[in-house]
């Protein structure tokens, strides 16, 4: 499993409707694509849930390389280069994934949150807590899926979850940045496979 997401930053006064019309009429493009675990096509807006920026940000699990690299190359990305310019797009080694209690309900959130690994930490016990609290984050009321990845050039740790509503988004993972979800593109969400990735 390989995890990636861009974001892009918008202007104060970006009309938010622009993303959401976008999404209403290009988010299908990418529930069947090959490769593809997971899209969530993700915003955040100033003020809401302590956002302090307006944000178009989609996540993705890829359960191949190959559908990874064809989309960056080959596919819809490029579009949205064409709109709005090409953004940094940052990948993590996934580490762990898990279906959640929630996993029948449609994903109303999505909470990502970014922490370095610590230095001097034995990495095997690192990975082996990151696959653990993945599992009891899924297992949390109203968690749709967890998942944990590790960016090795920056030695950081993402652990990404859907909830189904708000509150429990909030309330579920501390520290996190939360998103809405426009749409989920999810062609082979099966594939993804449950618990530790090695």
């Amino acid at each position: 499993m390989h995890a990636m997401q861009y974001e892009m930053t918008l202007p104060a006064d970006y009309g938010m409707d622009v993303i959401r019309d976008r999404v209403a009429r290009l988010g299908h493009l990418l529930d069947d694509w090959g490769g593809l675990g997971l899209k969530a096509y993700l915003m955040r807006e100033r003020g809401v849930d302590g956002s302090p920026v307006d944000q178009y940000g989609p996540f993705y699990l890829w359960h191949t390389v190959e559908g990874m690299n064809s989309f960056l190359f080959g596919g819809p990305f490029q579009g949205l280069v064409g709109d709005f310019g090409r953004p940094t797009v940052r990948q993590w080694t996934g580490l762990a994934y898990e279906e959640g209690r929630a996993a029948d309900t449609a994903a109303a959130f999505a909470v990502r949150r970014r922490t370095p690994v610590p230095e001097g930490v034995e990495l095997a016990e690192f990975a082996e807590e990151a696959v653990a609290g993945t599992r009891r984050l899924a297992d949390r009321d109203g968690v749709v899926l967890a998942a944990a990845g590790v960016d090795t050039s920056r030695w950081e740790l993402v652990r990404f979850s859907l909830w189904s509503h708000r509150e429990a988004a909030l309330s579920g993972e501390s520290g996190g940045e939360v998103f809405q979800v426009l749409h989920l593109s999810q062609p082979g969400r099966k594939t993804l496979v449950p618990g530790r990735q090695w």
